[in-house]
């Protein structure tokens, strides 16, 4: 069977960290927790606005980004000290840090969404908000041993972060721009923008780090939107969507992708078909693709990642995989066949190599002079 190649010179969507064997690590922080409420509205609480949305968004990520490793600082109503949600985001090697809250005023008026950042701009201007987030430190015992005499409440203790040197600023701008662009730009929320704010668990935290507050549970209005499921679901997509764009701009590493193909399509293209020519026969072929036969296949796939795998890449284990590409993902599969217990026997020998490997389903056209899947290496 011969195989024919093309080249397509693009930008991979890489994420940072991703060409490495290290996977890319996003820690969400549910803040408050368990002892500790939080802000409190007139029928709920911020500790759990703040789980939810922690939960619905690693949820998403799971899902849109198999190879992104989420880590929660909790995944229950728990108490999680200031100091233990920075630790576990430095033990996990984070990548980016995402402390979710709600907002609290005396008054019912304001609303709307802002990202902090660490920073010490306008610091009176926003020092009430990070007097309030860092005095959950008091309900610790010894607290001012822990935190080397840091007094939340204090005006002299803020005066170390004007001396501090934040080397992920601008990647954590770059991000919280993202968070507001897809909270007021796509859910029409009112825009409070990005802030600059002196809290502990960003100033201790060893990467791109936000604490995001998705609206003021003090306002009766966004109180009951904030404790809808449809708006938990847009808010969490929201972050997402930043999440990938922000990925997007951080991706600078450019590739040569080698595809292989055997359709009629590909060898025009290597003997130099023109694109008019291609772009004229359009509709008779989108009209002869629903005629093609297809077959339905499954397979057991073992990982996905962002840039084509070489066939010797440590993440396949020395499998014979291919691949399925879907948007900017490579999906690699390996067992593939049309009886379905023959896949499944094959996936529990293949949970020894990938203990999170899952079967798959999908159709593949038969063309003429083939009936087996081409393997891309």
């Amino acid at each position: 069977m011969r195989k024919y190649l093309f080249l397509i010179i693009a930008a991979l969507v890489a994420l940072p960290s991703m060409a490495t064997d290290k996977p890319y690590t996003v820690v969400l922080d549910a803040g408050h927790g368990g002892k500790d409420p939080g802000a409190v509205g007139s029928f709920s609480k911020e500790k759990d606005l703040n789980l939810k949305l922690a939960l619905k968004v690693g949820e998403l990520l799971n899902e849109q980004y198999p190879d992104v490793n989420v880590v929660y600082t909790r995944s229950t109503d728990v108490f999680i000290p200031l100091q233990e949600r920075a630790d576990i985001a430095n033990k996990n090697n984070a990548d980016l840090f995402i402390s979710i809250h709600a907002n609290s005023s005396e008054s019912k008026v304001p609303r709307g969404v802002e990202t902090f950042i660490l920073g010490t701009e306008k610091m009176e201007k926003n020092l009430d908000v990070a007097m309030r987030e860092n005095a959950v430190m008091k309900l610790e015992a010894d607290y001012k041993t822990t935190y080397h005499g840091f007094d939340p409440n204090s005006i002299d203790s803020y005066i170390m972060f004007e001396l501090m040197q934040n080397s992920f600023m601008d990647q954590s701008l770059q991000f919280a721009e993202q968070v507001q662009k897809r909270f007021v730009g796509h859910l029409n929320r009112s825009d409070r923008g990005v802030q600059q704010a002196s809290f502990w668990v960003l100033l201790k935290t060893a990467c791109p780090s936000i604490l995001f507050e998705m609206g003021f549970i003090s306002n009766p209005e966004e109180e009951r939107y904030l404790n809808q499921d449809a708006s938990m679901a847009q808010m969490a997509n929201a972050l997402v969507n930043a999440f990938g764009a922000y990925t997007h701009k951080q991706a600078v590493k450019k590739e040569t992708l080698v595809i292989e193909s055997s359709s009629r399509a590909d060898r025009e293209l290597i003997e130099g078909k023109s694109r008019a020519t291609e772009e004229k026969n359009t509709t008779s072929q989108k009209e002869q693709k629903s005629a093609v036969p297809t077959q339905t296949y499954y397979a057991v796939q073992v990982c996905a990642a962002k840039i084509l795998l070489k066939p010797d890449d440590p993440k396949l284990k020395g499998q014979p995989c291919e691949y399925i590409q879907n948007g900017d993902w490579y999906k690699y599969y390996t067992a593939a066949d049309t009886d379905r217990a023959k896949v499944a026997k094959a996936q529990k020998e293949l949970k020894r190599l990938f203990p999170d490997c899952w079967i798959i389903k999908f159709e593949k056209e038969i063309p003429n002079d083939q009936s087996q899947i081409t393997n891309n290496q």
